[in-house]
């Protein structure tokens, strides 16, 4: 076997295990397999559902939203939550800054004035102004975590709405600790996106290089294993493939791109810049044959389709028409 025909069997058993070559039709089954759909905004998820062939009715509310890996924002099954979190429970930048005793009794007085009904960021920065210095407020409710990412991460506030920009008490608190889920949600990983490397799973998790040795040390004699490029991809044995689709839509953030360290299989180098922006920001891309081969949107409630190389014109137009279709389906 060649190293592209062993490159388009990584691309072909991930297509397979992301449901990007077969449907899946229950949202719940799909956020669960794939342990969380992206949400970093929250119509990703309904995006990466269609492209996907599930049934989104009552999307908004079938899943609840969350920080879990990597620090980003994703749709979840609730009931998955506590093994979920368990992997980063308690995790937070703020006790290194103010102290874990200051933290945890901030913490508390933002969760009895949430029981009272309080939900928002801009509330609570004017209840807490007489009370904490303001490079304390701008940390506490600053937009891109503060002390609602601690709550999430100890399973105690989420969002139930996916269009919500306020908290709601939730009660998912991990039961068990990191060693206790680490075995399985591992294989779950590459069950789903294998084949993949250890890299691939230590970035997905969102782990550092001391937990990321922890990886090392895990029983995976019962996973199928091959060599590339100086690499060991694992995967799950007697996985059943599709073939490569001609034409794939995927969503922002799509896991098929942002879930492995190594991207150079399907993200063309030359073109990444135009997928991945400084921001951070994943843009929805089309494949072609599995490899990006351009970027789609919804812009004014209209479909734009951009390829980086000239494509046949039945490829344009089948871009096309998924992209409206979706419009459609997206309110």
């Amino acid at each position: 076997m060649t190293q592209q025909d062993q490159i388009d069997s990584i691309i072909r058993r991930r297509m397979h295990g992301l449901y990007l070559s077969r449907p899946c039709r229950e949202l719940d089954t799909l956020s669960h397999e794939l342990m969380g759909l992206h949400s970093w905004f929250y119509r990703n998820v309904a995006f990466s559902a269609l492209i996907r062939g599930a049934d989104i009715a009552g999307w908004k509310t079938r899943l609840t939203k969350t920080w879990l890996y990597r620090g980003t924002l994703h749709g979840v099954v609730y009931e998955d939550l506590p093994e979920l979190l368990a992997l980063h429970q308690g995790e937070s930048y703020l006790t290194r800054m103010f102290g874990q005793t200051l933290v945890e009794s901030a913490a508390e007085e933002v969760i009895r004035y949430m029981e009272d009904g309080v939900t928002s960021r801009a509330e609570f920065r004017r209840i807490f102004a007489g009370q904490y210095s303001g490079e304390m407020i701008d940390a506490l409710f600053s937009p891109w975590g503060g002390i609602f990412v601690w709550l999430a991460r100890q399973g105690r506030v989420a969002f139930r709405d996916m269009t919500s920009r306020d908290f709601d008490l939730i009660s998912a608190e991990p039961t068990q600790t990191l060693e206790d889920v680490l075995p399985e949600l591992v294989r779950r990983f590459f069950t789903v996106y294998g084949p993949a490397t250890l890299a691939d799973a230590a970035w997905f998790f969102g782990f550092w290089k001391a937990e990321a040795n922890i990886l090392k040390k895990l029983p995976l004699d019962d996973l199928e294993q091959f060599e590339l490029n100086r690499s060991t991809y694992f995967f799950a044995p007697e996985t059943q493939t599709e073939d490569i689709p001609e034409l794939t839509l995927l969503s922002g953030f799509d896991p098929f791109i942002v879930s492995y360290s190594d991207r150079s299989a399907v993200v063309p180098a030359e073109h990444k810049s135009k997928l991945i922006l400084k921001s951070g920001i994943c843009n929805p891309s089309i494949a072609v044959n599995g490899r990006v081969a351009g970027i789609w949107n919804i812009v004014k409630n209209e479909p734009v389709v951009e390829f980086f190389e000239k494509q046949p014109k039945r490829i344009i137009s089948e871009a096309k028409a998924r992209v409206d279709a979706i419009r459609w389906r997206v309110r």
